[in-house]
């Protein structure tokens, strides 16, 4: 199993940020990859799309035609 933590190095020990999901005695193997301090990580797309704050109609994901083309569509649509 893969898991990806960020720690802190205290000038002794690594101090994890995120509890590890690990039984007891489970053995690791452990990489150490320095994180610039101004070094963000990429947003993932929901968090982008929310940072954005747009405003739309509530139908707009069923009529995403008519408001992207501007599609004159009956009035049973």
């Amino acid at each position: 199993m893969l898991q990806e933590i960020e720690a802190i190095f205290d000038g002794t020990a690594l101090q994890l940020e995120t509890p590890l999901n690990l039984a007891v005695g489970t053995r690791v193997r452990i990489v150490v990859e320095s994180i610039l301090p101004n070094e963000q990580k990429p947003k993932s797309f929901l968090q982008t799309a929310k940072s954005l704050q747009l405003q739309g109609e509530p139908d707009w994901s069923e009529k995403v035609d008519r408001y992207l083309y501007r599609e004159v569509s009956s009035e049973n649509d």
